[in-house]
């Protein structure tokens, strides 16, 4: 920017000095001449100031206040959940996670078993922490106690198993003695036996009880329905007999198609032009 202001007297004081070598008397007035030059230079420099490209004050440059991050319990106590359920957004740890949950790496807390709600504290744990867990049953509660039986997971409850048919059929085929041969008399000084094995009796089991009933499975989505292979088989196990399919001339049928399809168009065309 000062470039070209300087040519001027650069080109002075060369000129100066050249006639210097010839005549030294001349030296006084060629530095006159350069002082003058830069006092007119720095007397016609422009200063120039910077201002905020943002307005300084008023609504425009104010705080931002962006949209809420909707934070919060997404579900209350006893409240059905299943897995991948989210229970309770947060920023921090306000909660902790129980029995059968887990924490996002943005402290949110999800269910990984299905069940149901319960916020808590545990004391043995940690005296201030407050904790959300998941339980199988409405009213089961935490903490469990210390030393506890631990219910099992993936959603299945201890359910005490009933005698069957097949269970009592068992017992009364078995033969119980003192595995000692000798009197034979009241089944003493015979070894145990069972006659019969286990795959004999479902199989007894099976077909006093009559038709088999469908069992209902946990399918994609939540829902307890028989697989597609097995309800297609629905009617082979009534006994239905299902006309067989014949594909025959593929090819000829769809020319038949064709040449009605052209038929009506025409018959369509010539009623316009009729009318």
């Amino acid at each position: 920017m000062l470039l070209p202001r300087l040519r001027a007297p650069a080109r002075a004081a060369f000129a100066s000095a050249q006639i210097c070598q010839t005549h030294p008397s001349t030296l006084t007035s060629a530095l006159d001449a350069i002082r003058i030059s830069n006092v007119a230079v720095t007397s016609t420099i422009l200063h120039s100031v910077r201002h905020a490209s943002h307005q300084a004050q008023g609504r425009a440059n104010g705080a931002k206040d962006g949209p809420g991050k909707r934070l919060g319990a997404k579900k209350s106590g006893e409240q059905y959940v299943i897995p991948g359920n989210i229970i309770f957004r947060q920023r921090g740890t306000h909660w902790f996670p129980g029995d059968n949950c887990d924490m996002g790496r943005d402290h949110t807390i999800y269910a990984t078993q299905p069940g149901y709600v319960k916020y808590y504290r545990d004391p043995l744990k940690h005296p201030k922490r407050q904790y959300i867990g998941v339980v199988f049953q409405r009213h089961w509660t935490l903490p469990q106690p210390p030393n506890a039986a631990r219910k099992r997971r993936l959603g299945m409850l201890a359910v005490k198993m009933e005698e069957s048919e097949s269970g009592q059929a068992v017992v009364a085929d078995m033969q119980t003695g003192t595995g000692e041969e000798g009197n034979a008399s009241g089944g003493e000084g015979l070894p145990s036996t069972i006659r019969g094995t286990h795959r004999e009796q479902r199989l007894l089991a099976k077909t006093a009880a009559g038709p088999e009933k469908p069992v209902l499975s946990l399918r994609p989505g939540y829902m307890y329905r028989q697989a597609n292979w097995e309800i297609g088989r629905a009617a082979e196990r009534a006994n239905v007999k299902v006309r067989e399919f014949k594909p025959r001339d593929r090819y000829a049928a769809w020319r038949k198609t064709v040449a009605r399809k052209t038929k009506n168009a025409e018959r369509r065309g010539i009623n316009r032009k009729a009318k």
